[in-house]
């Protein structure tokens, strides 16, 4: 095994407030409210960042545990709390134990701080409660930015739903979407003669001029 981890400020961390930023672009977009997509209580449970430190960095201040085993705590404890057995309790120490693959002892030593973990004990909890690698090593700010690039996603699929949507109502961009300005203008140059090309295109100007298409 390796020794304890590495000091704070050695892995490059997520700019934050260009993920910020990109989300609240979508969201103004889309019409999300920014108190769903900023929820607090959902970003603390997805980064493992406590609440006030969350509101913190979300407002623009520096924040965040610079002791990396005190932030090993703080995600550890939040983990119990939150991810909890299909009955809705918490898993025990034992329960912990047995499903990282090390001691009653050691995994008592680590919840209650008696023990600094190592790189191979982060791990071994991470894939015992399903949360991705570096889930309790990552300082504050790019835990966060983590957390928020998956709302991001989540927003980016909406608007590509949304826009699909709207193209199944429009002929052209129906069109276009379907074969694309390429696969148009490769299609026509396969016609045998200039008189089945000028058909196309005189379809075509009559479909430019059926879609009538707001003004920009």
């Amino acid at each position: 095994m390796t020794g304890g981890f590495e000091g704070p400020g050695t892995a490059p961390t997520t700019a934050l407030p260009a993920v910020v930023a990109r989300v609240t672009a979508l969201a103004d977009r889309l019409g999300v409210a920014h108190s769903e997509v900023f929820d607090v209580g959902r970003l603390s449970v997805a980064s493992g960042v406590p609440e006030p430190v969350v509101k913190a960095l979300l407002s623009g201040q520096p924040a965040g545990e610079p002791d990396v085993q005190a932030r090993f705590l703080q995600r550890l404890d939040l983990l119990r709390r939150t991810r909890l057995k299909p009955n809705g309790r918490k898993y025990t120490q034992q329960e912990i134990a047995d499903g990282a693959g090390m001691s009653r002892q050691q995994a008592g030593a680590l919840i209650n701080g008696d023990r600094r973990p190592t790189m191979e004990h982060c791990d071994a909890l991470q894939r015992f409660f399903r949360v991705h690698a570096g889930f309790l090593t990552a300082e504050d700010p790019e835990a966060l930015a983590s957390a928020l690039q998956h709302t991001e996603q989540e927003l980016l699929q909406k608007l590509a739903e949304r826009e699909s949507a709207t193209a199944a109502d429009d002929p052209l961009e129906r069109l276009l979407q379907d074969h694309g300005v390429r696969g148009i203008a490769w299609r026509a140059a396969q016609l045998p003669t200039d008189q089945h090309r000028d058909k196309v295109a005189e379809w075509l100007d009559m479909l430019l001029e059926s879609v009538q298409r707001p003004k920009s």
